[in-house]
């Protein structure tokens, strides 16, 4: 019997020094690495491919490893709601780190049962019971499970461009082909209609659907915004069919669109609730469905039929204990509507002053969306506000639309430098994406 055996050059991941120095070396081999050994696709990233590396963050900024400084407007799609490395969240998982990392699973568990009392006492209406996993994608697989558990029925009605994740149960809710069709067959009993629509919904519903899963504000779409009353019509007629609503709060929870949950603007409470991201701190991953007591009762017979090794996990738990306490002690929700406003309120005066460029300026809260007249003005403005320090990122199911999420913490002299840096482009960039002169315009953020 023959031993595979490969050749490996070896090269000391910690040689003594386990400090910045050892990191530069690092990062110094992080582009070849990516592209041999993660995704060749690395090779023309819009950014990594000039071997950009993330070295350090702080608060609302992300430094590179040759000490430039970047204005972080993606917020890492979502995470970083209480800015990177915040003090308090990390100082609450380095003192974890001291008594319990991981649990053993067959002890009581406190950190999770600490979270989850906190989550209950802000969470909308009777939402009361936890499971804590390690993503958004895991929180909306428990979610249909739950569901489809607690009804005995297996149809989930979502919506065109939503975004739930990419595992088989969660790619079924997502609404756009170019994610599913790859995996077909997906999961039978999925029905995708318009959003916004409640009305199709109420058409959709059969006598075989457990639940509607919908983000109150659709991230990946092209931050979305649904009409005014459109949740409360869904909560109305979910009710009256006895249908469960399931609201994907991945994105849209832990403030970032003005209100705790972005669910409470229109005063609804669903019957399920998926979190993640931003739950983490921007610092331990974690991911949760919360439900009522009601429905949580259909997993006392065997509360172990849905589970996770890593799911709760001291570390994670502690983290997001820490980060609810940042949130409501630093009222980073009223924050983001007023910082949000502000921010939406240049965007809209430059998109008038440019109505060539931007087509909509969309969001609510410090989600804002804005869409550009092209796919190829979006891609060039994208590109050049990361040369000239600011970062921003695409929604994956509306190309011409970039995303701008940054921590709650960001000030009015920050989103100003953001506005005269995307006026700046557009002084240098035509329409359609070109250079008004030959010679790039790069070097002068260099």
């Amino acid at each position: 019997m023959s031993v595979y055996k490969k050749k490996v050059v070896r090269k000391d991941v910690f040689p003594g020094d386990r400090g910045a120095h050892n990191y530069e070396e690092l990062a110094d081999q992080a582009l070849e690495s990516s592209i041999e050994h993660l995704n060749h696709s690395y090779s023309k990233k819009l950014c990594g491919a000039e071997g950009v590396v993330e070295f350090r963050d702080g608060g609302v900024y992300t430094y590179d490893n040759h000490g430039k400084r970047y204005l972080d407007c993606l917020g890492g799609y979502g995470i970083f709601n209480v800015g990177h490395r915040h003090p308090h969240v990390i100082a609450a998982v380095k003192a974890q780190l001291d008594q319990v990392c991981l649990h053993s699973q067959d002890l009581l568990n406190p950190w999770a049962a600490e979270l989850a009392r906190r989550l209950a006492a802000v969470a909308p209406g009777d939402l009361k019971y936890c499971f804590f996993c390690n993503s958004g994608t895991e929180a909306v697989e428990g979610a249909i499970k739950l569901a489809r558990l607690y009804t005995g029925k297996s149809e989930i009605i979502s919506t065109k461009n939503a975004y739930h994740g990419v595992s088989m149960g969660a790619l079924s809710a997502t609404g756009r082909d170019v994610f599913r069709k790859p995996f077909e067959p997906l999961l039978d009993g999925f029905v995708h209609v318009p959003f916004g629509d409640a009305e199709a919904i109420e058409k959709a519903i059969g006598k075989n659907t457990a639940a509607v899963i919908l983000e109150p504000i659709q991230g990946e779409g092209g931050i979305n915004v649904p009409p005014s009353g459109y949740l409360r019509a869904v909560r109305r007629i979910t009710k009256k069919k006895g249908v469960l609503l399931i609201a994907d709060e991945v994105q849209t929870g832990m403030g970032r669109t003005g209100r705790m949950f972005a669910c409470e603007h229109e005063g609804i409470a669903p019957d399920i609730m998926c979190l993640a991201k931003a739950l983490s701190g921007g610092v331990i991953p974690i991911g949760c469905f919360m439900a009522t007591a009601k429905i949580w009762k259909v997993l006392e017979p065997n509360p172990t039929i849905h589970n996770s090794t890593f799911g709760g996990n001291p570390l994670a738990c502690t983290a997001a204990t820490a980060c609810l306490d940042v949130l409501i002690e630093e009222h980073l929700p009223s924050r983001a509507a007023f910082m949000g406003n502000y921010f939406m309120r240049k965007l809209n005066e430059l998109a008038e002053d440019n109505p060539d460029y931007i087509a909509e300026v969309r969001g609510r809260g410090l989600m804002i969306g804005v869409e550009f007249s092209s796919k190829q003005l979006r891609e060039a403005v994208q590109v050049e506000l990361f040369h000239r320090g600011v970062l921003v990122a695409a929604t994956m199911n509306s190309n011409r639309t970039i995303r701008i999420e940054p921590p709650l913490i960001i000030t009015e002299s920050q989103i100003r430098l953001m506005i005269d840096t995307l006026e700046s482009i557009f002084a240098d960039l035509t329409a359609d994406g070109k250079w008004r002169k030959s010679k790039s315009k790069r070097g002068k953020s260099k």
